[in-house]
């Protein structure tokens, strides 16, 4: 992953964009819920974050680079392990499904970090990604603001397509695909869920390993 810096100076400021951004939130987590699985089991959060995402889907374990930022899921019921996508401390076949949202665009090398996913996961477990796909109207415009941007400096984007193969790459059978962000979520309260991708800035992939 890149330097946590920006995220351990600036973890509350960064928490504090779900409250102010609600509707947009809203939706990320509707479109990751309609792909999850019906029983999440023993779950770990990947770049958990605050544990915005961890905490609603019922994962409970997390794993973060940002002390400041797992302090924070601590709160909300995560349980916090320091570590990086790429070299997860835990052991092999321990987890039924990993949470990795907004986490693939601060990855230092994706290949590394979805293959410590399917170690750490038992056979038929599930991945579930979440990511603002790099060919969206979204995912350009946060592109095109990157340089000025602390916490996107060092990001990158990712289109779906790249995603899903990757995940092929790693050994994950693609189960589902859900999008939204289809306009400005902010203004009229949270946009619709909707099967596939291509026209949603959010996007939700669940695969099988």
């Amino acid at each position: 992953m890149v330097s946590k810096n920006p995220f351990d100076r600036r973890a509350a400021e960064y928490d504090a964009w779900f409250d102010t951004h609600a509707a947009v939130y809203r939706s990320e987590l509707a479109a990751l819920r309609r792909v999850a699985p019906s029983t999440i089991g023993r779950g770990l959060a990947i770049g958990v974050g605050t544990g915005r995402f961890a905490a609603p889907l019922r994962v409970s374990v997390g794993v973060d680079p940002s002390v400041a930022m797992l302090a924070r899921a601590r709160e909300r019921g995560v349980r916090p392990l320091v570590g990086v996508a790429e070299s997860l401390p835990v052991a092999s076949d321990r987890f039924d499904t990993a949470l990795v949202v907004t986490t693939v665009c601060f990855l230092d090398d994706l290949d590394r970090a979805l293959a410590e996913a399917g170690r750490v996961l038992r056979p038929g477990a599930t991945i579930l990604v979440g990511h603002i796909d790099r060919e969206s109207p979204l995912g350009r415009r946060y592109r095109e603001r990157a340089a000025a941007d602390s916490f996107y400096r060092e990001a990158i984007f990712h289109s779906t397509a790249n995603i899903l193969d990757a995940l092929e790459d790693a050994g994950f059978t693609e189960q589902a695909t859900a999008q939204t962000l289809f306009e400005d979520a902010d203004a009229d309260g949270p946009d619709p869920v909707e099967a596939g991708h291509g026209e949603g800035s959010f996007v939700a992939l669940a695969a099988q390993r």
